[in-house]
């Protein structure tokens, strides 16, 4: 047996009224891809933020090339040659990206900043990982899909023999993923050991080698990578799930969203659809076909010049947050983190932030009914957490995202506009999130629904609108909707239909 690089024993984390890791056993192989798999709250954050550093146990040991290691900061941990590719980026948007990928450690010459191997060095880095950008350019001016590359371009300059990827294909395309795993595979022939987080069951088989799976604070299992995937849920949830996309039918009522004509010079152009009562349509796209930017532009956020965006049959205002709220409008973005949660506050406050609005324009606050209503909310969603006065920051990534669609539920928003609502989100939650979806159509309600997801996206849509270079290229009803009819539209082989 191939000797371990790295090992855990009985590792164990607690923080106020909750136990995050209780006992948890892990081991790592050199030029193994390890997959850690387990519910949001399950541990897995807990215990990465141990191996890098950034948590301390309460008990149990770490071991490095089979002597005890003490990794209590960053630096420890690259010392011992772990680098970890967080979820939430670890990035300074304010920074170039050549600053960004030598961060803390940038090349000098005669005591200053060598900028011109900087940028030599980034752009190697870049080109690792199949990024096309400017290392001149602002971080800023990347999106989300490219700022993953950077992060994870970031980590191989590292030169660890430990890499942690925690969900790094959660906002990649198709081919960006490819490109992800054929690096993978290529650090695996070099040796490096990889613990791998993701929530994509279908990718454990083509990359992983081994699963740990971890159940409240607890490793339950180890299994082979090619494992079936029901088999991965039932012990994951210690339950089967039978149906992973669980849409039901509504009945359609009349139009809630109409939008019309929608342009923003250089980003989206002549854009035009409608959401019913009742309804799911699904938004597709590449990353960077333009959709996030329409739905920011639908909700005020960002905008536009010209078109029209109707809620119920009345114009709204363009540019304005508070009348689309006022208007019926809920948007849940793609960053959970920097758009939709105030991260210093509590579950309460969170789940409060649109009602409380309201509340206080008319003149007093009902705070125990909001409380009250919070705490059905978040006993409805499922979140796991230790009482509406835990800070949201301490949630998982899944439980974050609950509360941020929480806070719609309690404004009772007519649309809700869902940018990404299951990303970094396990199998389990997935479904308790559709069953809202349907339980929220069932009642009158309609959703828009961006999602790089496709199988999601003809899983749960009852009609499914395409973009691509900014323009919607194509309709289909969900009969007509498969991956290949909408990835054909999504890189625009076929034209858009009169």
């Amino acid at each position: 047996m191939t000797e371990e690089i790295l090992r855990v024993r009985g590792l164990r984390k607690r923080f106020p009224g909750v136990v995050a890791l209780d006992g948890v056993d892990f081991d790592l192989r050199p030029g193994e891809v390890h997959v850690l798999l387990g519910e949001n709250g399950a541990g897995k954050s807990t215990l990465i933020k141990m191996l890098s550093g950034a948590y301390h146990p309460d008990e149990g040991q770490i071991f490095v090339d089979g002597r005890e290691a003490a990794i209590r900061t960053a630096e420890d941990a690259q010392r011992h040659g772990v680098a970890t590719i967080y979820q939430e980026f670890n990035l300074v948007p304010q920074l170039t990206v050549a600053e960004n990928l030598m961060l803390g450690r940038p090349p000098r010459r005669f005591g200053i900043v060598d900028k011109k191997a900087m940028y030599r060095h980034a752009r190697e880095l870049l080109d690792r990982v199949g990024v096309d950008a400017d290392p001149r350019a602002p971080l800023e001016s990347l999106g989300i899909a490219r700022m993953q590359m950077v992060e994870i371009a970031k980590a191989l300059g590292l030169r660890a023999r430990v890499l942690i990827m925690d969900e790094p294909t959660a906002v990649l395309t198709t081919s960006e993923v490819e490109r992800l795993f054929a690096i993978v595979r290529q650090l695996k022939r070099q040796g490096v050991a990889i613990v791998f987080i993701t929530h994509h069951l279908e990718e454990i088989a083509q990359i992983g080698d081994r699963v740990t799976v971890l159940r409240d604070g607890a490793s339950v299992a180890e299994v082979p990578a090619d494992t079936p995937e029901d088999e991965l849920v039932r012990l994951m949830v210690g339950r089967s799930i039978e149906q992973q996309y669980p849409r039901e039918r509504s009945t359609q009522g009349a139009p809630l969203l109409e939008v019309r004509n929608l342009t923003r010079e250089g980003v989206f152009e002549d854009v035009s659809f409608e959401v019913r009562a009742g309804e799911v349509v699904g938004l597709a796209g590449l990353v960077g076909a333009g959709r996030t930017e329409v739905v920011r532009a639908i909700f005020g956020a960002d905008p536009y010049d010209s078109g029209e965006v109707l809620v119920d049959g009345r114009p709204l205002p363009r540019g304005k947050v508070t009348a689309a709220m006022e208007a019926g409008l809920g948007l849940v973005p793609e960053d959970r983190k920097g758009q939709g949660l105030v991260l210093g506050a509590s579950i309460r406050e969170n789940l409060g932030l649109v009602t409380m609005r309201r509340a206080t324009k008319a003149g007093f606050v009902d705070r125990a009914g909001q409380a009250k209503a919070a705490a059905r909310v978040a006993e409805q969603l499922g979140v796991r957490m230790s009482g509406l006065g835990q800070e949201v920051r301490t949630l998982s990534g899944g439980n974050q995202q609950k509360v941020v669609i929480g806070k719609w539920l309690l404004a009772d928003a007519k649309v809700l506009i869902l940018d990404e609502p299951t990303r970094g989100i396990d199998v389990g939650a997935k479904v308790e999130i559709y069953q809202l979806i349907n339980s929220l159509t069932a009642g009158g309600h309609a959703v828009l629904m961006i999602s790089s997801d496709l199988p999601e996206v003809l899983g749960m849509s009852d009609r499914v609108l395409v973009m691509a270079r900014g323009r919607l290229t194509g309709e289909l009803s969900a009969a007509e909707a498969t991956q290949d009819s909408v990835m054909a539209l999504a890189v625009g082989e076929l034209e858009e239909t009169a």
